[in-house]
C-alpha cells in the first residue's frame, strides 16, 4: 500500500464492477456505449435548446440544466471507471476527493432541479394564464442558482468531513468510484461526523425534494380531475408525464442503491445498483424529453432543413 507521511495512503483502488478479466472488454464496450450515447444525447439537447428560440421557455430552460447536469456527471466518474476495464484501477487520493465533491455535486443539484421542474408543471397546469409572470426568467435563473448552492453545500459538507478522516488499514475500494458508504467502510478514525453529515445533507435532500414534488403533483392532480374534457386532461397528463417517468427513474433507482450500499453484505448488489442510477439514468432523460415532446421534435427536423440545406 502507498502511504503518505508514513500513515495515510496516497492512491485508492477501485474494485469495479467485476474482477474476472474475461468480462472486462465486454463491459468496457458496453459502458462506452452508454457513455457516448450520453454524451451525444444530452449534449445535442443542449445544442438544440440553445439554437431554437421556439425552446427558449421555462420548461426547456429547466430541461437544458438538467442536460448540462446529466453530461457533467456523466464525465465526472465515468471516463476513469472506462479506464480501469483495461487498465490498472487506481485512482489517487486528491483525484478520489475531486470525484467525490463533483459526484455529490452534480447529484444533489438535480435533485433540486427536479423540483424545479415539478413546480414548473405544476404552474403551467393549475395556473396557465399566470404561467408568464410566475415563471418568468428572473424566478427561473433564481431557482436554477439556488439549486447549484445547495447542491455545492452539500458536496462540501460531504467532501469537508471526508477529509478529516484517515485511511491507512486498507485503500481497496469496493466500488467503481468514490462514494460516500464505501469509503467510511475504509476509515480508520471515527465516522460519527460524517455520519451526521451524510444523514443530514440527506435528510434534506429528500426532504425537500419528496414533500415538493408530492405537493406539486397532488395539486396537479386535483386540478386535472376538474378539467371536464378527456382531451383536456389527456394534454394535462402529456405536459408532466416526461417529467414524471425522469422522477421515479432518478429518485427510484437513487432510493434501491443507497438501500442496497447501506448495508456491508448488500454491498456488492449495491455497487451493480447503482449502474442504472449513475449510468443509465443519464443516457435515458434525453431520449424521454425528446421523443415525448413535439416541441422538440419539431425543432429538430427545423435544425436539420438549416444544416442540411
Amino acid at each position: 500500500m502507498t502511504q503518505r507521511n508514513s500513515s495515510s495512503v496516497t492512491e485508492f483502488i477501485l474494485v469495479g464492477l467485476s474482477e474476472q478479466s474475461e468480462v472486462q472488454l465486454p463491459l468496457f464496450l458496453l459502458f462506452l456505449g452508454i457513455y457516448v450515447f450520453t454524451v451525444v444525447g444530452n449534449l445535442g439537447l443542449i445544442t438544440l435548446i440553445g439554437l431554437n428560440s421556439s425552446l427558449h421557455t421555462p420548461m426547456y430552460f429547466f430541461v437544458f440544466n438538467l442536460s448540462f447536469i446529466d453530461l457533467c456527471y456523466s464525465c465526472v466518474f465515468t471516463p476513469k471507471m472506462l479506464n480501469d476495464f483495461v487498465s490498472e484501477n487506481i485512482i489517487s487520493y486528491v483525484g478520489g476527493m475531486t470525484q467525490l465533491f463533483f459526484f455529490c455535486f452534480f447529484v444533489n443539484s438535480e435533485c433540486y432541479v427536479l423540483v424545479s421542474m415539478a413546480y414548473d408543471c405544476y404552474v403551467a397546469i393549475c395556473n396557465p394564464f399566470l404561467y408568464i409572470v410566475t415563471m418568468s426568467p428572473q424566478v427561473c435563473s433564481l431557482l436554477m442558482f439556488g439549486s447549484y448552492v445547495i447542491g455545492f453545500a452539500g458536496a462540501m459538507a460531504h467532501t469537508g468531513s471526508m477529509l478529516r478522516l484517515t485511511f491507512y488499514d486498507s485503500n481497496v475500494i469496493n466500488h467503481y468510484l468514490c462514494e460516500v458508504l464505501p469509503l467510511l467502510q475504509l476509515s480508520c478514525t471515527s465516522t460519527h461526523v460524517n455520519a451526521l453529515a451524510f444523514f443530514i445533507v440527506g435528510g434534506v435532500v429528500i426532504t425537500i425534494s419528496s414533500v415538493g414534488i408530492f405537493i406539486s403533483y397532488a395539486l396537479i392532480l386535483s386540478n386535472i380531475l376538474c378539467i371536464p374534457s378527456a382531451e383536456g386532461r389527456s394534454e394535462a397528463f402529456i405536459t408532466c408525464g416526461s417529467h414524471i417517468i425522469a422522477v421515479a427513474l432518478f429518485f427510484g433507482s437513487g432510493a434501491f442503491t443507497y438501500l442496497t450500499t447501506y448495508f456491508p453484505r448488500s454491498m456488492d448488489q449495491g455497487r451493480f445498483a447503482s449502474v442504472f442510477y449513475t449510468n443509465v439514468v443519464p443516457m435515458l432523460n434525453p431520449l424521454i424529453y425528446s421523443l415525448r415532446n413535439k416541441d422538440v421534435k419539431l425543432a429538430l427536423g427545423k435544425t436539420l432543413k438549416r444544416v442540411l440545406f
